[in-house]
């Protein structure tokens, strides 16, 4: 029995549980607010009816993101690989190649 209940997915039900259990016994002293006219319209920093928002673009920005993320992933399993299987980080330096290559070609 001890075993089963260690089993991911079963702790996970238990604690879905414990927090559903915990946000419904809570919810009495949580504050209501009452429904005032544009309660569901979108939020834009507290402004209404905003002309001039906006909106950032950060297309720049994912290469970046992406080619942090590569070289994370890439020294992690560089560093972490067994001795005996010398080609699971050949394969994965050379994927990572791949990747700058298709980030950096314009």
């Amino acid at each position: 029995m001890g075993v089963l209940i260690l089993a991911p997915p079963i702790t996970f039900l238990i604690f879905v549980a414990i927090f559903f259990a915990f946000s419904r016994g809570f919810s009495q002293y949580s504050h209501e607010s009452p429904r005032g006219e544009g309660g569901l319209d979108p939020y834009a920093c507290g402004q209404r009816d905003v002309r001039n928002y906006v909106n950032p673009d950060y297309s720049q920005f994912y290469p970046f993101a992406f080619l942090f993320t590569i070289m994370h992933v890439l020294v992690l399993v560089a560093a972490t690989a067994p001795y005996d299987a010398p080609v699971l980080p050949v394969v994965f330096i050379a994927a990572g190649i791949l990747c700058l290559i298709m980030i950096f070609k314009r």
